[in-house]
């Protein structure tokens, strides 16, 4: 988005064959002479308002398109985005459908107003006489704007009586279009509408949330001369990407590794530019400790996580009865009542429980990986220690050969890590995050599920077996008393024969 200070000059670029070499349509909401109304209206409350600098008169987006939208019809293309736009903010709107010379870059150019027509216009009209000087400057009397000879100075002028002296068709500017936040609300609302009529499912675009804990990738356009270091720039963001993947498979909260990206970078670097400007070397420095930050907490967990699969066997809980009188249940007519009743249907099984499997098996490779990521982690740090402590003048061989390990290890390690966050990939999610929010929601289906089934089994068990617990337990003591008179005979017995 960009903001425009020479409104009907910027219109007649976009619109205009003779100075764009691949202009497909043009298409405004409104009459042209709104907008020579509207530069007008702005200029005005510039000059009212005092401030320095140039007036904005509108706003002008630039959307890019996939390139697969040339087979659409330009018209009906460029007026489905317009009208989308008009729709919802309420404002005129004017585009232009343009390729760029190498035709590579389809995009629309969007101008919209921030203000608005008003149903009817505000007239303000004059008590009395009122004199203005060269500079619009609202006098008192008439003798201040007159010369020596008495006559009107050239430039100032005279609002009789009854005279409109101001008009206003227009609303103010709307605020929200300042927003930080409309930016990204504007490109969440086009994306979804790109979405709707992208042919092929690879094309489907995504918003990059900024609220999430990864950091966004910048994108390398042709011929940049920056493109080396914003490469690097981008290296040092994927391997913080990748960092927070094996964060949230090691049980790491989204909350707390949002916190550490706030405080270590986006604090840092807000202060960094601050103080020193914009300067992308320092940014990658600071990325890097953050990087650092993270993997400490993550080998702190996770060497909790493993000491405990270590050190303890899980068993399954002991079965407690519930002891509740409500769980016996009495053979009367009411329960001869509910067996003639036809069985109950068993539960349907939701989609995400159905998926549920596939995902667990998903999650136990992204567990098993950052294990083994763990091992080899531990190890690299093992062999750098021995390194430190490995002095003297006879260990020089020792030395090379550790030193010869850690090559091994760092870039094993590095491969690891992107092999992480390639499984999920290689299933169709973006990150490990998108991953997660499924598998989770999958759970707590799947466990739903099985508790229904359960239920179900119960009931159906009920009908086939409709003898009583009070039964049973009458059944029991009669054999326990049984016993015990078979045993009290035993013993009377064995008494008489000591006797005699």
């Amino acid at each position: 988005m960009s903001k425009l200070t020479n409104l009907k000059g910027r219109i007649n670029y976009i619109s205009s064959h003779a100075r764009q070499e691949n202009l497909y349509a043009v298409y405004d909401t409104t009459e042209r002479k709104f907008w020579s109304e509207l530069a007008k209206c702005n200029q005005e409350e510039f000059e009212k308002s005092g401030t320095g600098g140039k007036c904005i008169e509108a706003r002008e987006l630039i959307i890019a398109l996939p390139e697969s939208f040339v087979d659409y019809e330009p018209d009906m293309l460029l007026k489905l985005f317009v009208e989308h736009f008009k729709r919802n903010y309420e404002v005129e709107c004017v585009g232009a459908l343009h390729h760029n010379k190498r035709k590579t870059n389809y995009h629309i150019h969007l101008i919209f107003s921030e203000r608005r027509l008003l149903k009817e216009p505000i007239e303000k009209v004059a008590p009395r006489n009122m004199f203005y000087d060269e500079n619009g400057k609202r006098l008192r009397t008439k003798k201040e704007i007159m010369d020596e000879a008495g006559q009107v100075r050239k430039g100032c002028k005279i609002v009789p009586k009854g005279a409109v002296y101001e008009r206003r068709i227009f609303t103010t500017k709307d605020s929200k279009f300042k927003n930080e936040t409309f930016l990204n609300e504007v490109k969440c609302s086009f994306t979804e509408l790109m979405n709707i009529y992208v042919k092929d499912k690879k094309e489907k675009l995504q918003v990059f949330d900024k609220s999430s804990p990864y950091l966004a990738m910048k994108k390398i356009g042709k011929n940049n001369p920056k493109a080396e270091q914003i490469e690097s720039d981008n290296e040092v963001r994927k391997r913080w990407n990748q960092t927070v993947d094996r964060a949230l498979v090691g049980g790491i909260a989204e909350e707390k590794i949002q916190g550490i990206k706030q405080t270590e970078i986006v604090d840092k670097a807000k202060s960094s530019i601050h103080k020193q400007g914009r300067q992308p070397q320092l940014f990658m420095a600071i990325v890097q400790l953050a990087i650092v930050a993270l993997q400490i907490l993550i080998s702190q967990i996770l060497k909790q996580i493993y000491q405990e699969r270590d050190d303890t066997k899980r068993t399954l809980p002991p079965i407690i009865s519930s002891g509740k009188t409500g769980d016996i249940q009495m053979v009367d007519d009411k329960k001869v009542r509910e067996m003639e009743q036809p069985l109950p249907v068993p539960p349907v099984k939701p989609t995400l429980a159905e998926q549920y499997p596939n995902l667990s098996a998903i999650y136990r490779k992204l567990d098993n990986q950052n294990h083994a990521i763990y091992l080899k982690e531990q190890k690299l740090a093992e062999v750098k220690k021995e390194l430190e402590n490995t002095k003297g003048l006879f260990k020089g061989k020792r030395r090379k050969e550790l030193q010869h390990d850690i090559n091994e290890l760092v870039p094993l390690v590095d491969t690891m890590k992107q092999q992480l966050s390639g499984i999920v990939q290689d299933y169709g999610y973006k990150n490990v995050k998108e991953f997660l929010e499924k598998y989770v929601a999958a759970q707590a289906a799947y466990g739903e599920y099985q508790s229904a089934v359960k239920a179900w089994k119960n009931s159906i068990e009920r009908r086939k077996n409709p003898v009583s617990v009070l039964a049973k337990l009458e059944r029991n003591k009669q054999k326990i008393k049984e016993r015990d008179k078979k045993s009290k005979r035993t013993h009377s017995r064995s008494r008489d024969r000591d006797a005699r």
